[in-house]
């Protein structure tokens, strides 16, 4: 059990169901943005004895639960990891199957987006992606981009060493050309240089698996995010488990440094 689960161990949480978990809820009180680390689909699938694109493949039915539950409770951002810039150590046909599967799901998905509200955004180094997928981005969030309901922002070729290190090389050239005083830098004008500019800091980070580090993961916007760390592998992670991290995310104090 993970310490963000033993939080609920004498409350009785994790034997509540998914409708008492819902009602016990502060709507009140509910992240602005939600940012997931979806780890645990290989080991997933090698506990099965399956190849491990059956993990990801499997994890389909997370998203969908995930971002279903976002829109119902109206919060207003998930980003998901969904393809880090480390991933591209991976093995060609690992990678390849990944590929085919987003381009799938983008076909598949913008209709209900759609249907739903949602509006697509994605963040990352996306030119390394292959063309086709490069298009299917465009195309989906190109259909999408006038929904007012959640923001699913998925995070696509991406690191966030990278994305700071491009927002940098952003602002010293605005800096050389005029455009921008090295003075006036400060916090709020460097975000808008990041990937994430406009949209609010995380407010909860979760990471699946037990995993207990972050992984290159939004990095100067999780400055003050809580961190919600659950052993479930991201394929078997559902609405219930989304609950579960949402009530320990109302059951925090949030103090930003101060007292």
């Amino acid at each position: 059990m993970s310490m963000a689960q033993q939080e609920f161990r004498f409350s009785g949480a994790e034997n509540m169901t998914e409708e008492e978990l819902k009602a016990s809820l502060d709507r009140k009180k509910l992240p602005q943005h939600v940012a997931i680390t979806m780890d645990g689909n290989g080991r997933w699938a090698i506990r099965r004895n399956l190849p491990r694109t059956a993990g990801h493949r499997a994890a389909v039915e997370s998203v969908r639960a995930t971002v279903e539950l976002c829109g119902e409770l109206e919060i207003p951002v998930l980003t998901l990891y969904t393809f880090s810039a480390e991933n591209w150590k991976r093995p060609v046909r690992e990678v390849n199957a990944l590929m085919r599967l987003l381009l799938e799901q983008l076909r598949e998905q913008t209709s209900e987006l759609n249907e739903n509200n949602i509006q697509l955004r994605v963040m990352g180094d996306i030119n390394r992606l292959p063309r086709q997928v490069i298009r299917e981005i465009r195309r989906s969030m190109e259909a999408t981009k006038e929904n007012t309901g959640l923001i699913l922002n998925l995070a696509l070729s991406y690191g966030s060493r990278q994305e700071i290190m491009q927002a940098v090389r952003s602002a010293i050239a605005d800096v050389n050309s005029g455009k921008l005083k090295a003075n006036d830098v400060n916090e709020d004008v460097f975000a808008q240089y990041l990937y994430t500019a406009g949209l609010p800091d995380p407010d909860i980070l979760i990471r699946t698996s037990g995993e207990m580090r972050i992984s290159n993961f939004l990095l100067w916007q999780s400055a003050y995010a809580e961190i919600y760390i659950t052993d479930v592998l991201w394929p078997d992670f559902r609405k219930k488990d989304l609950l579960l991290a949402l009530l320990s995310y109302q059951q925090r104090e949030r103090r930003f440094g101060g007292t």
